[in-house]
């Protein structure tokens, strides 16, 4: 079965990261991009996460993790290369009904990492339902040298102009019409 697309608002959901090598660095630096309300769980951390547990005073616990660390959590990623733990751990998620995602391992996942492109407003997600990483990738980079650089102008000017217009077919239909002729003026 397929994952469905959602975005979702993480400012009152707390999310645990269980380990501190490069790949759970990764999805540190993703997730800072919407929230800052992470804690940080290993007994060795990279040099970068060190940097950003400072730079945004991160909660950070210096070791191994505990059976019930997840308890207090809506989201845990699970980024260490121990199979059992990543079971054991999803398994205890269960109970705890949080969200859980055990990197590279999609049989310990309700959700996964979309590669996205971030401008402003504008949020771009793309996955392949993990079949195939690589070509979300490169069709993210793809993205990234379509969207142009204005788009965030052009997005402030579209909320302003549904703040002070009245809802409605009216509306709609104006701002569907300027959002088209934005999007078509790319090609010229």
């Amino acid at each position: 079965m397929a994952y469905f697309p959602a975005f979702l608002k993480l400012d009152e959901i707390d999310i645990l990261i269980v380990g501190g090598g490069a790949i759970a660095t990764e999805k540190v630096e993703k997730l800072l991009e919407f929230t800052d309300k992470l804690t940080i769980i290993a007994p060795q951390l990279s040099r970068q996460m060190q940097d950003y547990i400072h730079a945004q005073a991160l909660s950070y616990h210096d070791r191994a993790y505990q059976e019930g660390d997840i308890k207090a959590y809506g989201v845990v990623i699970i980024a260490v290369d121990d199979i059992p733990l990543q079971a054991s751990i999803y398994e205890e998620s269960r109970q705890y009904r949080c969200f859980c995602n055990a990197v590279d391992s999609v049989d310990y996942c309700d959700f996964i990492f979309p590669s996205f492109v971030k401008k402003d407003a504008l949020t771009v997600a793309v996955s392949t339902s993990g079949t195939s990483p690589a070509f979300a990738k490169h069709f993210r980079r793809y993205l990234e040298g379509v969207i142009p650089e204005g788009v965030a102008t052009f997005l402030e000017e579209m909320k302003a102009l549904r703040s002070t217009m009245p809802k409605g077919k009216e509306r709609m239909e104006f701002l569907d019409k300027k959002a088209k002729a934005y999007i078509e003026s790319w090609k010229a």
